[in-house]
């Protein structure tokens, strides 16, 4: 079924359109954050971080059409992950 879903082009319209609504919903929640809600900085930036790292597994899944891919080539796209992290805690303590 996954396999046929990729050769005629991956999820629906309807698929597109609830993502997209996601998107602008997580968009919405990312702007009243630090705007409406009275949180502390460190829990605000907790919070923008998550909801943005949710929106960037959306769009990789479904527009970058990763969910329809084989399974190898999803790790190809995890497997980087880590040394990214590494990367950026590295930076971070220099600071």
């Amino acid at each position: 079924m996954e396999h046929a879903a990729a050769h005629t082009g991956g999820a629906s319209i309807k698929a597109y359109m609830v993502v997209f609504g996601t998107l602008a919903v997580l968009t919405v929640i990312e702007v009243l954050i630090p705007l409406r809600f009275g949180f502390p900085k460190n829990v605000q930036v907790i919070l923008l971080v998550f909801l943005a790292l949710w929106k960037a597994l959306l769009v990789a899944l479904y527009y970058m059409h990763l969910r329809y891919e084989p399974q190898r080539l999803k790790w190809m796209v995890i497997a980087p992950l880590p040394l990214a992290v590494i990367l950026v805690m590295a930076v971070l303590t220099e600071f």
